[in-house]
């Protein structure tokens, strides 16, 4: 089947999920991973350019209406800014009144901006710009903080998608985030099945890894029904704590490590879905 943009995100985030931790990609690599990944949906990939054009079109016209309304909100801004100031000078507090409860209204509608940027649209969990935003340095690369790095990892979800369907899927990955969003701690949506829970620094290895082990096991104890069908959804956690200036792509090979060898284990205890 041709592929429509709900399929194309996934393999795409398949397919960045799978090339995370590699070095260097070049595009020959990206594009074969890609296409494997297709195939698996049996999904082709036709008029390549029409769809390349149309979803660069459709981004492009995204950002310009962010770029809009944040000029917008910035100019209101400056305004409300100069209009307080006179009101101050003057004390005019009636016209204070109205800029506090106009700057009121501008706050909540950066507050939706601020949410459409940095949430992923699926889990409305952090997505990687917020991570990069907010927990790296300048540099894009290094920690700010200290604290817990925790790599998830959705066990058999390609099984799960490819017996239930996609919808199914999603499902399981807005649950999945609803979950881990339970250690009131920052959870990033990573790649398609794979999250990142950042602990705070007070937080130890041992209390983060507890923590997403008990929620793993309550979630063990649920059964997904599908028509007549039910399933069992897991998912495998490699812990690895930070320092500042830590450099982010180690800490999470580290971690993958760790996810790798919990995976082996978990595997062993659950054999499917």
């Amino acid at each position: 089947m041709q592929a429509d943009k709900e399929t194309l995100q996934i393999i795409s985030n398949e397919t960045k999920g799978s090339i995370n931790h590699i070095a260097v990609v070049t595009p020959s690599m990206y594009a074969s991973i890609f296409k494997n990944f297709a195939l698996s949906h049996k999904t082709q990939i036709e008029n390549e350019k029409d769809l390349a054009n149309d979803l660069i079109m459709g981004e492009c016209s995204r950002l310009t209406d962010l770029q809009i309304q944040t000029s917008k909100n910035v100019q209101q801004l400056s305004k409300n800014t100069d209009m307080a100031i006179g009101a101050i000078k003057d004390k005019n507090e009636s016209l204070l009144n109205d800029i506090l409860h106009e700057t009121e209204n501008l706050r909540k509608e950066l507050e939706k901006l601020k949410k459409s940027v940095y949430r992923d649209e699926l889990t409305n969990t952090f997505n990687r710009k917020w991570l990069h935003d907010n927990v790296l340095n300048e540099d894009l690369q290094s920690f700010n903080t200290s604290g817990t790095l925790a790599m998830i990892d959705l066990n058999y979800f390609k099984i799960i998608n490819d017996t239930y369907g996609h919808i199914i899927g999603d499902k399981v990955l807005v649950f999945i985030a609803n979950q881990l969003k339970k250690t009131k701690e920052s959870v990033i949506r990573y790649g398609g099945d794979e999250f990142i829970v950042i602990f705070s620094n007070s937080s130890i290895h041992k209390n983060a890894f507890s923590e997403l082990d008990r929620l793993r096991e309550e979630i063990l104890h649920k059964q997904v029904k599908v028509k007549d069908d039910l399933f069992r959804m897991s998912f495998s956690i490699g812990i690895q704590e930070f320092k500042r200036d830590d450099i982010l792509a180690e800490i999470i090979e580290q971690a993958d490590k760790d996810m790798y060898d919990d995976k082996m284990k978990i595997k062993k205890r659950i054999t499917g879905i």
